[in-house]
Order: structure tokens, then C-alpha cells, then sequence
């Protein structure tokens, strides 16, 4: 029980331990088991095409990122409301609210990073991956950078939604409605109307498809267009031996601008939602004192 003698960093201590103690009490591997049967299904489905198409890439990570965001939100969203009498009661008699939650991200940051190297393995072993990277020469240390943050974002995500519902089933029943406007809302499955091009900017697909394929340089990848105008070509002309050989223009989407300064944009602002929902978890949670039980 917390107490009013023991300082913040104390008790982030004391929650942090108990938060690994749960993990293995409660056999918490299993959601890496999980997270591996995710990265599994989807590097196997994502296409041959990843990583030489523009349009296969972009969907295949994109399908990646849906995965990730899934496990992020799967990790906490639960977390925080299955405790709340316990919160409750230990606020009372000294927990003070930001160490609770700090030591929350804390434990939930280190089963993201393992998470995200799942993926990265997985992904690294079942598609052949660009070979470079744009800030480190092996690509899939950008990648595993991006799965860390883009889970940890939507872990954060989970756990804020977990401060402001009151009950597991509440929280099990936001999920959805969480999953499906990170999703419809990305731009990349619809087109969005000029009205809710801002929403785009705030969610967690967004910038992820914007890290994911600025280290994949996706706008060097030839269109389905070009391909197929290659591929004419080539059948007439057996010169041609490549689509970069044929005077042709594509579309260049700055968001996915194969340069460092974009993709440290693309992991700041990762960083910096996730930093939002920690602070508005914290805030959120206040209310646990409101609590008529």
C-alpha cells in the first residue's frame, strides 16, 4: 500500500515491480505469444510484392501497423479499470496518481520493445527487406524503432481509455470504435473529405505509414501503373531491362519523403502522443475518487 512517507519515485519503484511481478505471475509471455502469431499471419499475407511495389508496400505496412496497433491497445486498455477500487483506496492513503501511471508506461514500454522486435524478426525473416535504412545503414533497426514507438503510441492510447472507462466490459466495448478510427481515419483505405483531413493527422496509422515508408523509400518504388507499362515495354523491347529505363513520371507523396529529418518527424511525434495520453491518463484518472463503490 502506498504511503504518504514514500516519495513519487518511490512509488514508481514500488508499482513498477509489482507491474513485472503480474507479468510473470500472471503469465503475461502469452501476449508475446500472441503478438508472434500476429506477426506471423501478417508477414505471410502482407504479398510478394512488399518493398517493390509502392502501392503492395504501402498496404502491407500499413497491415503491420494495424497489427501493432491491435497489440498496443490489447496490452493496457484493461489494465488500469480492472484496478481502480485498489487505485481508490491506496489514493486515500498516499498513491499519488502520476507515479501509478508513470510506472505503468514504464513496464508497458519494455513489453513494447519486446514486441516490436518480434515483429521486426518475423518480418526481417519472411520478406526480403530493403537492405538500407535512412539515419542507420540496416534498415531493420529503423523498423524496429517504428514497431516500438507505433505499439507503445497505441499502448499509451489503451491506457488513457483505461483512466476514463470504470469496468473491464466498458473498456472491451471502446475498443472497437478505438481500433476502427485508426483505421478509416488514416486516409489510406478511404479518401477522406477535406473536413477530416485534421483527424488524419492525430492518428497513430498516419505517422506510422509515415515512418515505415520513409525508411522502406518508398516513392524510389515503381507504381502498378508503371509496372504494367514496363512490363509492355519490355515484352517489345528486350533493351529494357528495368522500369527506371522508361521516361516515366510518378506521384511523389511528401509524407513519405526518404529523408532523416522525416523520419525523426515521424518518431517524435510517436513519442510525443504517447507523452498526451500519459499526461491525459493522469488527469483522467483523478476522477477515480468520484467513484460511487
Amino acid at each position: 500500500m502506498a504511503s504518504n512517507r514514500l516519495g513519487r519515485i518511490g512509488q514508481i519503484k514500488i508499482y513498477l515491480g509489482k507491474c513485472f511481478r503480474t507479468f510473470v505471475n500472471e503469465k503475461g509471455w502469452k501476449s508475446l505469444i500472441s503478438t508472434l502469431i500476429i506477426a506471423l499471419i501478417l508477414a505471410w499475407v502482407i504479398g510478394d510484392k512488399t518493398f517493390e511495389i509502392f502501392e503492395s508496400t504501402e498496404t502491407g505496412l500499413f497491415a503491420m501497423i494495424c497489427g501493432c496497433i491491435w497489440t498496443g491497445l490489447f496490452n493496457s486498455i484493461q489494465s488500469v479499470c480492472r484496478e481502480r477500487a485498489i487505485i481508490k483506496r491506496e489514493h486515500k492513503t498516499g498513491l499519488h496518481l502520476s507515479s501509478y501511471i508513470i510506472a505503468h508506461m514504464i513496464y508497458e514500454f519494455v513489453l513494447c520493445t519486446a514486441e516490436g522486435l518480434i515483429l521486426t524478426i518475423v518480418l526481417a525473416i519472411m520478406r526480403e527487406c530493403p537492405p538500407d535504412g535512412i539515419i542507420f545503414g540496416e534498415i531493420s533497426i529503423e523498423f524496429f524503432i517504428s514497431f516500438t514507438l507505433i505499439i507503445f503510441c497505441a499502448d499509451a492510447l489503451g491506457l488513457l481509455v483505461s483512466c476514463i472507462v470504470r469496468t473491464e466490459t466498458a473498456a472491451m466495448t471502446v475498443m472497437p470504435f478505438v481500433l476502427i478510427i485508426q483505421l478509416v481515419m488514416s486516409g489510406l483505405l478511404f479518401v477522406l473529405p477535406e473536413n477530416a483531413e485534421a483527424v488524419k493527422e492525430i492518428t497513430i496509422t498516419k505517422w506510422g505509414l509515415c515512418a515505415l515508408c520513409t525508411s522502406s523509400d518508398i516513392n524510389t518504388l515503381p507504381n502498378r501503373d508503371t509496372m504494367e507499362k514496363f512490363e509492355i515495354a519490355a515484352a517489345k523491347d528486350e533493351s529494357i531491362k528495368s522500369w527506371k529505363d522508361l521516361d516515366l513520371t510518378q506521384e511523389y507523396d511528401y509524407d513519405y519523403d526518404g529523408t532523416s529529418e522525416n523520419l525523426a518527424e515521424a518518431w517524435l511525434v510517436l513519442l510525443g502522443y504517447s507523452a498526451l495520453y500519459g499526461g491525459l491518463a493522469i488527469l483522467f484518472l483523478q476522477l477515480v475518487d468520484r467513484d460511487k463503490r
